[in-house]
């Protein structure tokens, strides 16, 4: 939100340049989750919680100040994207300290709950950016005000707004959270994941969904933007994100219920409708109502991640009850639990790192495909046959008749 409207208050940067700045947030979140998804199990989840939160602040504060001076260097906007970063490297850690709270049958609703508020969080920046950015929310200590198309906003506000919040849910994660015993590993234990196979095939899947809801909220503004400047997408924005975070915190039922790997299959169906519906509106995008077309087509894909993020999730602790049931047979069924909650934990953080990576790629095959062919049509295409390949995975491993795991 907010590098989308440094053009209007004088910053001179490219188009690329501006997919790159929304770009590199993903890039360094989906990084930095790969080790957030271990820190759980080795510092416990209250400690770790409120020290990832309090790191919230030093993005927040740094682009406040960097938005207010036309003189500060793409390079310095390049640093605070990446340290943007810390953001999306708490999920990963949230999802596994989760993992452990609750029992089997209620561990999808949980996680799609935990993921599915915690993704609101998209759809508030996006709601409430253009609004506080209107008023001079904290006076002298906020900064001065900039002009963007003959008014007055406060970009910095769209930063500075959220660091009460995060001192507020430091303080909460300290005082009111609680470690479990049982959550503790060490990070060899819970390395043992890279050598299951399934590990590697959920990280596909789940690329193509949540990969795909945090790729097209971080592009969806700027692309609606660059394609059709005429309407001012930034009263609609918040959206899609929206749509996505309720449909994930109200499905996990679903894949409770019907199963995973069966609602998985179906999501993807939809996500190649849906894509190859985007394709066709930014074909015809000079016919009248055009945008209309790709907004619902874009409203359609994220109610599918949201779906899809949730099913993945309910996935990951079945398939491994029942892998590790089958490797450690013979052995004590606490052994077998206790096994099968410790990699599906570890599962859970490790493959919500590398889907956040859709984060990354998404917004950067936009700005890569205008660069070289005029229009963001060619990365649609790429969109659509990804999602073909994980449909054809999640009946190969999951759903079919002699599936290798059924779920």
């Amino acid at each position: 939100m907010v590098v989308v409207n440094l053009p209007n208050v004088g910053f001179k940067f490219t188009t690329n340049q501006l997919f790159w700045l929304t770009a590199l947030p993903a890039l360094c979140g989906a990084t930095l989750r790969i080790f957030y998804s271990f820190m759980v199990p080795i510092f416990g989840g209250r400690r770790w919680t409120a020290i990832s939160t309090a790191s919230l602040a030093i993005p927040a504060i740094g682009i406040g100040m960097a938005v207010q001076d036309l003189s500060t260097p793409y390079s310095v906007f390049v640093i605070l994207a990446l340290l943007c970063g810390f953001g999306g490297g708490n999920f990963a850690s949230s999802m596994a300290n989760i993992n452990y709270f609750y029992p089997k049958k209620e561990k999808g609703n949980a996680l799609a709950l935990n993921a599915g508020l915690g993704n609101l969080g998209v759809s508030a920046v996006q709601f409430l950016a253009p609004i506080v950015m209107t008023v001079s929310m904290f006076g002298a200590i906020g900064g001065v005000s900039q002009t963007a198309d003959g008014s007055t906003v406060w970009l910095q506000n769209a930063a500075y707004v959220w660091v009460p919040f995060i001192v507020i849910a430091t303080l909460a994660a300290w005082f009111g959270m609680n470690d479990i015993a049982e959550a503790k590993a060490s990070l060899a234990t819970q390395m043992a994941i890279f050598k299951r196979r399934h590990n590697w095939i959920m990280c596909i899947l789940y690329v193509g969904t949540f990969g795909s809801f945090i790729g097209f909220s971080a592009g969806f503004p700027l692309l609606a933007k660059t394609q059709f400047p005429e309407v001012n997408v930034m009263q609609l924005a918040f959206l899609g994100p929206l749509v996505g975070a309720m449909t994930r915190a109200g499905s996990g039922w679903i894949a409770d219920k019907y199963g995973g790997g069966r609602v998985t299959f179906w999501v993807f169906v939809v996500l190649m409708i849906g894509a190859l519906g985007v394709l066709y509106f930014l074909v015809n995008k000079d016919q009248p109502h055009a945008f209309y077309g790709f907004f619902a087509m874009f409203l359609l894909l994220f109610a599918a991640t949201g779906v899809g993020n949730a099913s993945t999730f309910q996935m990951i602790p079945a398939i491994f009850r029942t892998e590790r049931a089958r490797a450690l047979k013979g052995q004590p069924e606490e052994d077998i639990r206790k096994a099968a909650e410790r990699e599906g934990a570890a599962t859970i953080g490790f493959s919500s790192a590398i889907g956040a990576f859709g984060a990354f790629f998404i917004p950067k095959s936009y700005g890569t495909a205008i660069a070289i062919t005029g229009a963001p049509n060619a990365a649609l295409v790429v969109f659509f046959v990804y999602y073909g390949m994980c449909l054809v995975l999640t009946w190969w491993f999951y759903t079919r008749k002699k599936a290798e795991i059924p779920c």
